[in-house]
């Protein structure tokens, strides 16, 4: 739920998918608010430690074996689509993981509260592509996001990318490289074409490699002022 001492932001397309299972609901009800991040107060960094943040995480396959193959790393996820939400919490308790905090909502407002310089990584996979002309301004990677990102990465810090349609990738590659505080790493073809080491491929990955989408994967470093 949105914060009601925050303004509210419109969120575009679907928040609920099928029924939730029973042991899904007892997550959603018990387990959520153990780690929601409390919008009230002061997010939750702790200086001895990265913190990376996950744009729609989906339902949260690389989180999850992100935060667990670097335990001392923390991490940050946010997704409004409430099936997506419970299949990471049933990961969260299978692999026993406490170095994840979650939002339900729009990560707009993390941007907002996270300080200057805070994020040392951020993940952005498979985003909604919004592909009807008149709906593209709904899509996460704008100027006024970038302008966000930057203020909370701190310099040589990643973002990451990915997308499986094709014009999302040029609309990226084009606002990202009008964009002073960033810079594309790529040097080569397979800098683009293959994924970063230890990728954990999703089942929207998947389907859409079935379908014969070929996925992009952009790494944008931000840069020192």
């Amino acid at each position: 739920m949105i914060e009601a001492a925050h303004p509210t932001r419109r969120l575009y397309g679907r928040s609920r998918g099928k029924a939730l299972r029973p042991h899904q609901s007892e997550l959603m009800a018990e387990l959520l608010p153990q780690l929601a991040l409390d919008l009230s107060k002061p997010l939750p960094l702790r200086p001895d430690r990265e913190t990376r943040l996950e744009i729609g995480f989906g339902g949260g396959e690389h989180l999850i074996d992100a935060a667990a193959r670097e335990p001392d790393v923390d991490f940050f996820g946010c997704e409004p689509f409430i099936n997506g939400m419970a299949k990471l919490l049933a990961g969260i308790e299978a692999r026993g993981l406490t170095n994840i905090r979650l939002h339900r909502g729009d990560a707009g407002q993390i941007l907002d509260l996270l300080p200057q310089a805070s994020l040392s990584r951020v993940y952005l996979f498979y985003p909604d592509p919004w592909p009807k002309r008149r709906h593209r301004k709904r899509r996460f990677v704008s100027p006024e996001n970038l302008e966000k990102l930057a203020r909370v990465m701190r310099a040589g810090a990643e973002l990451r990318f990915a997308t499986d349609i094709d014009d999302y990738a040029a609309w990226t590659l084009a606002r990202l490289r009008a964009c002073r505080s960033f810079r594309w790493r790529a040097k080569t073809a397979n800098d683009w074409r293959a994924p970063w080491e230890g990728w954990t491929q999703t089942k929207y990955e998947a389907k859409a490699m079935a379908a014969g989408r070929r996925p992009v994967y952009l790494t944008f470093v931000r840069q020192g002022d």
